[in-house]
């Protein structure tokens, strides 16, 4: 939600750095839309909505309907009746099965939480549990690394005072320990990443994105706490982006930059672009070697995220290299797309509306953020090497900025016992790894005016007045301390 929008929809004060929601989407211009709500199935309101016309009521198993009656508990019954309702608003055909594991965005304990964290601490005090152990967001801040000043505490815990409930409900529903907390669930440090043409139900839009585009995965874009109601049911109706029909793309877009473009550029511009609809995109196979790999699916992550920030976009598909479009193709354009082509100039043209959001906008940078969505080993590794290597070349021992790489701690682990010189020599140089979350810290009250930073994150970008800037121009201004005149 925008500063910008009316007096009835204003932020309320816990949340006045937060820039727009993108279920609210971006339009061409970078403005919010006026009026416009996403749905989370892959579909632009006007331009084949889910949610049925008329009263619906989903097909039923004899079995489904037997949890419905409170024949394995008024409890589950409850949880049954409250998945059937959704489904039926977004006119689900019928309940399926879930496989791999559930990955939920409920992270944060803030007062405005307290009726979900009482539906769920209802659920944990009875016995109940997720089908499979699953993978959660990123706890909202890091006292250990980050934010262990007066300041930072004394804000984390009065504007977080339920973040002991959640983390204990999440303890008793099956989610592992606090090590694998990670935006970034489908890592291979965390293992969340099921085969192509699962059904899982997934919440946090960078996830979502990338588990049904990068992976195949079937799930729509689930609000906080529906997600976790399916994990413990182990169903979820099938509706939107689980079908076949809902699956494809509405958008064709035509990547035609002279040279690699600016992968937060290019989703930006996507996002705000299609919204919520399913684009399929070309032009883009070229840089990834013909497959998919642990070291450049960054160039999804960060692509994706920013169509999922900017807009709503739950799912994308890439020529040659996502799932759906290596066994589809171009089958996967309904009749009538539309086109959208992002040359030289159109590049250029999104990137010149990253405004300039400090409050001071001659302020020299405090901060540089990596890691929204939270970093691959492949990216520490990267960022670690490149920096290191700058500053002996200049001959500096530390950086002018201080470098926040976030991070899941297990991916920070594997860098530690496979390169422990290399962590040793970032950390001296003033580069700081932390588990929390980036978008989370860039909205902490009053963070605007105390911190200016900067970030490759078009994810943060888009939800913050942090400033964005490719990785060339970032190692510049970690080194020196001043943004290039040309930048």
């Amino acid at each position: 939600m925008s500063d910008k929008t009316s007096a009835a929809s204003a932020l309320p004060e816990y949340a006045s750095q937060v820039r727009h929601s993108d279920m609210d989407g971006l339009g061409p211009d970078g403005k919010p839309i006026a009026d416009y709500r996403a749905s989370g199935s892959g579909h632009s309101p006007g331009q084949g909505d889910a949610a049925p016309l008329e009263p619906h009521q989903m097909a039923l198993t004899p079995d489904e309907q037997d949890i419905m009656a409170g024949k394995k508990g008024d409890l589950l019954a409850k949880v049954m009746k409250i998945v059937v309702a959704h489904g039926n608003a977004f006119g689900a055909d019928k309940l399926v099965d879930l496989g791999g594991a559930c990955h939920t965005s409920m992270y944060f304990g803030t007062a405005y939480m307290a009726p979900l964290i009482r539906i769920f601490e209802e659920c944990a005090s009875a016995g109940l549990k997720a089908y499979a152990p699953y993978t959660v967001n990123p706890r909202p801040y890091d006292v250990y690394n980050v934010n262990n000043n007066p300041k930072d505490i004394e804000l984390i815990y009065e504007g977080y005072q339920l973040q002991r409930d959640v983390d204990y409900i999440h303890s008793r529903l099956g989610a592992p320990d606090l090590n694998f907390r990670s935006c970034a669930c489908y890592l291979d440090e965390i293992g969340n990443a099921p085969p192509p043409g699962t059904y899982v139900a997934w919440a946090e839009s960078s996830a979502v994105n990338f588990g049904n585009s990068a992976l195949g995965l079937r799930t729509n874009r689930n609000a906080t706490g529906m997600e976790l109601l399916c994990a413990l049911l182990g169903k979820a109706p099938r509706f939107g982006l689980m079908t076949e029909a809902g699956r494809r793309a509405t958008w064709l877009v035509e990547v035609k930059t002279s040279a690699e473009p600016d992968w937060g550029v290019v989703g930006t511009a996507i996002g705000r672009k299609v919204v919520e609809d399913v684009p399929y995109i070309t032009g883009l196979d070229q840089y990834f070697g013909g497959k998919l790999t642990n070291e450049n699916l960054h160039h999804l992550k960060a692509m994706g995220s920013a169509t999922a920030s900017s807009g709503a976009v739950g799912l994308y598909h890439v020529e040659n290299i996502t799932p759906d479009a290596k066994a589809k193709g171009r089958d996967l354009l309904v009749d009538g797309y539309q086109t959208y082509v992002i040359d030289d100039a159109e590049h250029e043209r999104v990137r010149g509306t990253f405004d300039n959001l400090w409050s001071d906008k001659a302020a020299k940078p405090t901060h540089c953020f990596i890691g929204c969505p939270h970093n691959t080993y492949h990216e520490l590794y990267t960022w670690g090497t490149n920096v290191t290597n700058a500053l002996k070349e200049r001959g500096q021992e530390k950086l002018a900025v201080p470098m926040f790489l976030f991070c899941a701690n297990v991916v920070r682990d594997r860098l530690v016992e496979e390169h422990p010189l290399l962590v040793g020599e970032m950390k001296r140089a003033g580069m700081k790894f932390t588990n929390m979350c980036t978008v989370s810290y860039a909205s902490m009250k009053g963070f605007s005016e105390r911190a200016f930073a900067v970030t490759n994150s078009a994810k943060t970008r888009n939800y913050s007045t942090v400033r964005y800037f490719p990785d060339d121009v970032l190692l510049e201004i970690v080194c020196t301390g001043d943004i290039p005149q040309n930048a």
